[in-house]
């Protein structure tokens, strides 16, 4: 076993806070339930609407457009089905883009199998999409549109206030997936001009199980857990106290972390970045070169296969990705760099290496040192 660790995958998920501890540990010992009526279930619902008002801070928006969820896949099912139920004869068009998460994704091609009609907009090599193709789909019939702010494989960009601007113009609903942007870059749902926004606590060093629904005043929401009165009717289930909890103090000290990830975290990925380019040749860069996400590099190593790069990798302490966690048990290539015109052989040996706070520059040179000698092992035994 290696002394070293390094721990590069913070866009599959971010280590707790402290803070965020030391929340979680006293609400664990708050056991009342917050929709009873009596002390211990009003403490608990204090600590809610608490914590709502700062996951509300951190977007921009008041305390009563957020409502919980379990997670980033179930606030985009939950947009994607009230959009179900939203449709008309004169509006059944939905439109996306081919690099969505697979939660998006598979959502918009369950509508499809019940007859939507579904536009997956192409992006170009930089993973953009291209907004005079994306103008040429809205059309009157359209009724939604969803697309990601920041992919989590490639890190691009989308110009989503403009994106929103021309869905407006055709009387459309506008959601984004911003569970990789929230925390790294400003995300201000007034300024973006959003009817949908998704989050999630674990991308912003907040506990797993819990996310947001941004649900701007006055646009269509449909439960997509029916049964009870909590979060005023639009989500129904006992509310996960410590976990909320957790996730209000991760979002109030992530209020400034995207000016961390804008200085420190960037310097470490275009250390990262220039290292593995002077030490590793014939190297690929993915991703748009200015139009992307301070912490995450997508590098694909031609002539070596990404799993063996991984299972080397973790041999020497060093914990990257493929690309999403959430289709890690896939043998497919990366269906996103498959979207941006990557060759299958070339996306299969792409290695995904998303920063984070906590790590060292130390860290990053010891990837510098590491990666060479693998790469060059594995290139020698390759029949690509």
């Amino acid at each position: 076993m290696t002394e070293h660790f390094v721990y590069i995958d913070y866009n599959a998920t971010t280590p707790l806070r402290d803070e965020v501890k030391a929340v979680l540990a006293a609400a664990f010992e708050m056991y009342g339930n917050a929709s009873s009526m009596h002390s211990s279930g009003r403490k608990a619902r204090a600590g809610i609407e608490e914590a709502r008002a700062a996951v509300g801070q951190l977007l921009g928006t008041p305390a009563s457009t957020i409502t919980f969820t379990s997670g980033g896949s179930e606030s985009n099912n939950t947009v994607f089905q009230t959009m179900r139920h939203e449709a008309s004869t004169e509006r059944n068009e939905i439109i996306t883009t081919t690099i969505e998460h697979p939660c998006v994704l598979n959502s918009a091609q369950f509508l499809k199998s019940l007859g939507f009609t579904v536009h997956f907009a192409p992006v170009d090599r930089y993973g953009k999409v291209d907004l005079a193709h994306f103008k040429s789909l809205l059309s009157k019939k359209t009724l939604f549109v969803s697309v990601m702010m920041a992919n989590n494989e490639i890190g691009t960009i989308q110009d989503i206030r403009s994106i929103a601007g021309l869905t407006k113009e055709v009387g459309a609903w506008m959601h984004t997936d911003a569970v990789q942007a929230v925390g790294k870059i400003p995300v201000h749902v007034e300024d973006l001009q959003v009817d949908y926004l998704t989050m999630s606590a674990h991308k912003i060093y907040g506990p797993k199980g819990v996310g947001a629904l941004y649900v701007r005043k006055g646009a269509p929401l449909l439960p997509l857990i029916q049964g009870g009165h909590q979060e005023d009717g639009r989500r129904a289930g006992t509310y996960n106290s410590p976990g909320i909890l957790g996730f209000g103090r991760a979002a109030l000290c992530a209020l400034h972390d995207h000016e961390v990830y804008g200085t420190m975290i960037l310097a470490l990925k275009n250390r990262l970045k220039e290292g593995l380019l002077a030490h590793i040749p014939a190297i690929i860069l993915n991703g748009h070169p200015t139009d992307t996400l301070p912490n995450t590099l997508n590098v694909s190593f031609p002539g070596a296969e990404g799993e063996s790069i991984l299972l080397s990798l973790d041999l020497a302490g060093i914990e990257a990705s493929t690309g999403s966690a959430c289709a890690s048990g896939s043998l497919e290539p990366s269906h996103v760099l498959m979207a941006t015109g990557v060759d299958p052989e070339i996306a299969h040996g792409s290695i995904r290496f998303s920063l984070g706070l906590g790590l060292k520059p130390e860290s990053i040179d010891y990837i510098i040192k590491t990666l060479p000698p693998i790469i060059a092992r594995l290139r020698a035994m390759s029949t690509l």
